[in-house]
């Protein structure tokens, strides 16, 4: 009998392939360790509210989202951290002043600074995101921010932000959406995320396995015991993962969990 309890899994590179399908050996490997009693947690930068209908697919019912900021545990809620609302405004006034576009996400909705531009239809379409509103529509206050995403910045303009407290800009590693950059912070990541749900579920780390192939996925991959880099990840993350496993194109997840003896 396996003594893991806990699968955590990138989306994005990990479970969907850049044309946007998912491998049928990917499916059959999440359901052989669902029934195998294991958890198994999505866990990636997307909103929540976005992907109920992948989880549905493959038959998941736990979630980290918005990169860390908040979980649901077999529906219910575990824990929300938004962003700090002053911290929000000034990357907003920043963004203004160098044309950066961004998609705030809250637990119910994207608001984007523009819905019209390139970029923006781009951006939504590519991640199939449904509930887009105008950031210049919205009212009130901003302390439900959960998350945002940069996604017209070039690298080099990364630096404009570095005064904004506690942020870490993590560069998409997805095909054709490298002008898109997740805001992280310092305390608050897909790390964070996972020790938080390990010590709501009472698991301890060596009991956890994740999988992921983007530079926000580094701190996923330190807080369990068992990690792998796909074959197609960002190669800093190579020297994070103990295993290498192949390309999300070539049954990455199922190669990884075959070398556990999870799967068949």
């Amino acid at each position: 009998m396996s003594h893991y309890k806990a699968l955590f899994l990138d989306i994005d590179g990990t479970i969907i392939r850049p044309d946007d399908t998912i491998e049928h050996s990917t499916k059959q490997a999440i359901l052989e360790v669902l029934d195998r009693g294991m958890e198994v947690i999505l866990t990636t930068g997307r909103p929540i509210h976005e992907i109920r209908e992948l989880a549905a697919e493959l038959q998941v019912q736990s979630f980290i989202g918005y990169n860390g900021a908040a979980a649901i545990i077999q529906g219910k809620r575990c824990f929300e951290k938004p962003l700090p609302p002053t911290h929000v405004e000034q990357v907003l006034t920043i963004a203004g002043a160098h044309q950066h576009e961004l998609a705030l996400h809250t637990g119910t909705a994207n608001y984007l600074t523009s819905l019209d531009s390139p970029a923006a239809r781009r951006f939504v379409t590519k991640f199939a995101y449904r509930k887009n509103e105008p950031l210049a529509q919205r009212r009130g206050s901003t302390d439900d921010v959960l998350a945002m995403t940069f996604i017209n910045m070039k690298p080099d303009d990364v630096h404009f932000y570095e005064s904004v407290p506690s942020l870490i800009l993590s560069q998409a590693n997805v095909d054709g959406m490298q002008q898109c950059f997740d805001v992280l912070r310092d305390n608050v990541n897909k790390g964070t995320g996972v020790s938080l749900v390990l010590e709501h579920m009472g698991i301890v780390k060596e009991e956890a396995i994740a999988f992921g192939d983007g530079l926000n996925d580094k701190e996923m991959l330190q807080s369990v015991g068992e990690s792998f880099a796909m074959g197609n990840a960002h190669p800093d993350l190579f020297a994070i993962a103990k295993n290498k496993t192949t390309d999300v194109m070539e049954s990455g997840i199922y190669h990884g969990l075959r070398t556990l003896g999870l799967v068949e």
